[in-house]
């Protein structure tokens, strides 16, 4: 199980542009952080959600 913003959820395996897509984030507007680091947006698909990790996903909105 991932630690994803305070929850468990069953993304271990996944990658991080994965787990984006199935949860309906825009990977355009958000940053993620995984076991306190940022991972860069043009590693999303190669980085890998393992057992145990914490992840933090921001997603930035735009207003006026």
């Amino acid at each position: 199980m991932v630690k994803i913003n305070g929850e468990l959820v069953d993304a271990a395996g996944k990658t991080v542009a994965e787990y984006l897509s199935a949860a309906s984030y825009d990977l355009k507007r958000v940053a993620v952080e995984r076991n306190g680091e940022i991972v860069p947006k043009s590693e999303y698909a190669e980085a890998i959600l393992w057992d145990g990790d914490s992840v933090e996903v921001v997603s930035f909105v735009g207003g006026g």
